[in-house]
């Protein structure tokens, strides 16, 4: 079966921060952000057919996929945006395009951690259907 027949298909919006604003307005602090796609089914595959960045504008970045992949049962994968990376921005955000057989309800999260001296931190954002 071809990725392109799978009956289930929905696109998944995650907010990325890749810095966030600490004190004032004109200081950013860098963060590493991780998208982070996981299969919660024990017993079916998923495909995931686009894994795309996008910065605080709405603009393109950069394509993760040139073909579509499947996850496992249970299987995850991760996307990484390093701390030097600036593109993203504090809006930054990833739009996935994904699809099943049957019903699952895989987990699509972003993971942004920063440190600064001996301070460290780190939080998630969740991902959301787009109807």
């Amino acid at each position: 079966m071809d990725v392109f027949d799978y009956p289930i298909k929905k696109e998944v919006y995650v907010p990325i921060y890749s810095d966030i604003y600490n004190k004032t307005k004109d200081f950013r602090f860098q963060l590493t952000a991780t998208l982070s796609i996981r299969n919660t089914s024990p017993r079916d595959s998923i495909y995931i057919k686009n894994v795309n960045y996008f910065n605080t504008s709405g603009d393109f970045i950069r394509s993760y996929l040139k073909q579509p992949i499947f996850l496992k049962p249970l299987e995850s994968i991760e996307y990484v945006i390093e701390e030097e990376d600036t593109t993203g921005g504090s809006g930054a955000n990833f739009l996935i395009t994904w699809g099943a057989k049957t019903y699952v309800e895989p987990i699509f999260q972003g993971v942004m951690v920063g440190v600064s001296g001996q301070q460290g931190f780190a939080f998630t954002t969740e991902g959301i259907i787009i109807p």
